[in-house]
């Protein structure tokens, strides 16, 4: 039977990652000391604020350097967690003068870990009720207690900045009035041995409303963007494993990450004739590695680029899709952070980041990331409706509200080559759900 072509809906759409975008004049000489100055000035009032609400207008609030033994107070300033599995490029160098080189762990925390407050060039040791396993490095936090007698500060009660301002709290007067779908999705994979490429036309079919019954296209003529969540290529294509074999071998690991470049270029050409795509790098993709990462420049895509539907964006990123803030990261922050704490379920590390208002706390410390010595682009300002994170072991999602009536959906979105599941996100009233395909050409809502 011939198939109608269908006419998709549309939606308002911003990009508003200006701040994750360098500067021309980057410097790379820099401290990375100045980044906790400037994390810590920018959130200072914010978390003041939410530390009167709590214990009162009138709680103390001291710096580190004024704080007297046995004295009631808060104080604001960065968690330290110091770990003894972390690694380090002393052990390394220590391993190599011939010591037993330490195990590779999935986890670096333990239950000797010793949590600090750093402010103002000073440190002190937390003790108390305050949940070290739960304690994330670089994370801003208001502590109050009182200094006892060895110099260590004893923590009756904590808070984090909670979930920031959002600048629509009514989020009935946000939302589209009809069906409207956003599709999230990551680690494609393309370059792999192993790769299913009729998975990709399937995706590529679903979406372009060659495949599927009525219902199929009635539905993805709603979806009005596509975000593709880092990894759309292989670890296998990765420059780096050109190290580790002959030089012989070093020309098939480069062909083979160019084909792959080539290829996704052509997925994205077929994808942006029919839907408006964002392509975020992540940590398999060819552009730098440390945070933000920075678009996939224009030149590794001469077919796609050409459609103005298909724009190569940075990670972490922002937009504004139907009046609603999306945010989201390719993984690498929330990878991070399960290996440097004690949590085990990512949507839980998702959610932590979102009330402690950081999108990467864990950088510079475990997870690399430029030396901004002005502003922390990571601060997360204004509360987003959908906060999602890509390569994740698996779907998961939630809805969380807070005091002032914000309400965000959090998504880890799986990566496509290994659980062939895409995210799909009605934005009219938050719902979410997975689509898993599967090649037999059937699909699964």
């Amino acid at each position: 039977m011939k198939i109608e072509k269908i006419e998709r809906d549309t939606c308002s759409y911003k990009n508003v990652s200006d701040r994750f975008y360098f500067s021309k004049q980057r410097k790379f000489d820099l401290q990375y000391f100045q980044l906790y100055t400037v994390r810590l000035s920018a959130m200072r009032q914010r978390i003041i604020d939410v530390a009167k609400k709590k214990w009162g207008k009138d709680i103390k609030i001291m710096e580190l350097s004024d704080i007297k033994e046995g004295e009631d107070c808060v104080v604001i300033g960065i968690l330290f967690r110091k770990m003894e599995l972390q690694p380090s490029i002393l052990k390394e160098i220590a391993q190599e003068e011939g010591v037993i080189p330490l195990p590779p762990h999935e986890k670096y925390t333990s239950t000797d870990d010793i949590l600090y407050l750093e402010a103002q060039q000073q440190r002190i040791v937390l003790i108390g009720d305050i949940d070290v396993s739960s304690s994330i490095t670089g994370s801003v936090v208001a502590v109050r207690g009182h200094e006892d007698s060895s110099g260590k500060f004893v923590v009756v009660n904590f808070s984090y900045c909670g979930l920031p301002y959002l600048p629509c709290p009514n989020i009935d007067a946000c939302l589209v009035k009809e069906d409207r779908y956003l599709l999230l999705t990551s680690g494609l994979g393309i370059g792999d041995l192993s790769e299913n490429c009729l998975l990709l036309q399937i995706v590529i079919d679903l979406v372009s409303g060659k495949l599927g019954n009525e219902h199929d296209q009635s539905i993805f003529k709603k979806v009005v963007r596509l975000i593709i969540a880092g990894n759309s290529l292989s670890k296998t294509t990765q420059d780096k494993e050109s190290e580790k074999v002959a030089k012989y071998l070093q020309k098939r690991i480069q062909a083979k990450s160019v084909e792959a470049v080539k290829q996704l270029d052509d997925i994205l050409m077929q994808l942006g004739s029919t839907i408006p795509v964002d392509v975020m790098p992540g940590e398999f993709d060819p552009t730098n590695q440390f945070l933000p990462q920075q678009p996939l420049h224009k030149c590794m895509f001469p077919k796609s680029l050409g459609h103005s539907t298909v724009q190569s964006v940075t990670n972490p990123y922002q937009s504004m899709i139907g009046g609603l803030r999306v945010l989201g990261t390719s993984g690498q922050n929330i990878d991070n952070i399960y290996q440097y704490s004690c949590f085990d379920n990512r949507l839980d590390i998702l959610e932590s980041t979102l009330l402690r208002g950081h999108i990467s706390p864990t950088s510079p410390d475990t997870l690399s990331c430029y030396p901004f010595y002005t502003e922390d682009p990571f601060i997360i300002d204004h509360c987003p409706h959908i906060y999602f994170v890509g390569n994740q072991p698996k779907f998961e999602t939630r809805l969380i509200e807070g005091n002032d009536k914000q309400k965000v959906l959090l998504v880890c979105v799986p990566p496509l080559e290994k659980t062939f599941t895409l995210v799909m996100v009605n934005l009219q009233n938050l719902s979410c759900f997975p689509l898993t395909l599967n090649t037999s050409l059937e699909s699964n809502f």
